[in-house]
């Protein structure tokens, strides 16, 4: 083996990659892309591989899926997707259908991927009887080779998991979902999906204005936009939803919510092709100072004197600066089932497309999107 000296900073140049040095958009913004004409807010009918390849590409800002999983339904429809022999099938049908997601999804648009895992009832499915089968951690492998980025798994932990009888092992009691990407640079809006805070009238005085035109005083009286504090993390603690139809296997509308909101935007310029995100106005609060220099106890650890709290909030969504008008990001869901990925985007006034292929359950899409529209 070959080994390299490195006696001087300057050394390391000769070392850096240059893979992407081309100019890139800024982080949480995404290339731009002038929208294309699409059947907005429409159910097409049929599989989704045959109905992806009709869209134009570079023409959908995200994606929220759920494809079936493998072995655990039979929906009765010739066609479907996790019925294969072998978990290595059901992988090798879905690759096709995210090629194609690849394709219609936006340089700087985001995919969300729930896909849960079942148990091996036969050493011929691709794992040993009663092991998990790892199907969401095989699929993975091969979107990652197919040149998908993995950004992120967050585990939705049920909070109302229902009894099992299961006795040799511990109940299954959340599912993952994946957050993929096609670009180091991506649309990406963390404050809209950030927790709401309390400030206390302690902090409200200690705050100093960092990027705002007001005082954090002046901004808890604005009941409209809350006070925003930390990332919500990778663990999204919420209850499964039931549903009222012949579909099953439902999303529950807060697993699409914070998804919409974060990866497709509000509105997006027709001439430029800009995304448009909210402005937003912070203040930091102080959390004392041990002073500068290594913590006593461990010579390994550099404590800094400037520390503190950041608190948000959003105002106005930022113009582009063009003049054109705006249109709604478009959020595609190739597996649409009951409708809920089109449910939550009307309810957050965006566009979406659902690709479905059981006429039941499309006709069952359309009724409930129906009954949301003319309210309760």
């Amino acid at each position: 083996m070959n080994t390299i000296t490195i006696n001087r900073a300057a050394d390391w140049q000769r070392l850096v990659p240059r893979t992407y040095r081309r100019e890139l958009p800024p982080v949480g913004i995404g290339e731009p892309v002038v929208p294309l004409k699409l059947p907005r807010n429409q159910i097409l009918r049929g599989d989704a591989l045959t109905r992806l390849k009709e869209l134009p590409q570079h023409s959908v800002d995200c994606v929220v899926t759920s494809p079936p999983y493998f072995m655990l339904r039979d929906y009765g429809v010739a066609g479907q997707i996790g019925l294969e022999s072998t978990v290595e099938e059901w992988v090798a049908n879905l690759r096709p259908v995210f090629s194609e997601l690849a394709r219609v999804m936006k340089p700087g648009g985001g995919l969300w991927l729930n896909v849960a895992d079942t148990f091996s009832s036969s050493a011929t499915s691709g794992a040993a009887p009663k092991s998990m089968v790892l199907a969401p951690e095989r699929l993975l492998m091969a979107l990652a080779a197919d040149g998908w980025i993995v950004r992120s798994k967050v585990i939705w932990a049920k909070t109302n998991t229902m009894p099992n009888s299961v006795v040799d092992r511990l109940n299954t009691t959340y599912e993952p979902v994946y957050f993929l990407v096609r670009s180091p640079r991506y649309f990406f809006d963390l404050d809209a999906i950030r927790e709401p805070i309390t400030v206390s009238l302690e902090n409200v005085q200690r705050a100093v204005a960092h990027n705002a035109s007001k005082s954090l005083e002046e901004a808890t009286t604005d009941t409209s936009s809350p006070i925003l504090g930390t990332n919500v993390g990778d663990v999204w603690r919420f209850p499964t939803k039931g549903f009222r139809g012949a579909h099953f296997a439902t999303f529950p509308p807060e697993l699409v919510r914070r998804p919409i909101l974060a990866t497709c935007p509000e509105q997006i310029c027709m001439a430029c092709g800009r995304a448009l995100k909210r402005s937003v106005e912070t203040w930091r609060i102080p959390l004392g100072s041990n002073g500068r220099g290594r913590h006593p106890k461990d010579r390994y650890v550099m404590r800094f004197a400037d520390r503190w709290h950041t608190l948000r909030q959003r105002g106005d969504l930022a113009p582009c600066g063009c003049g054109a008008p705006t249109v709604p990001g478009v959020v595609l869901d190739p597996f649409f089932g009951a409708g809920t990925t089109g449910l939550v985007a009307e309810q957050l006034e965006r566009d979406w497309i659902g690709i479905e292929l059981s006429d039941e359950y499309a006709s069952l899409a359309e009724a409930r999107l129906e009954a949301a529209r003319c309210g309760p």
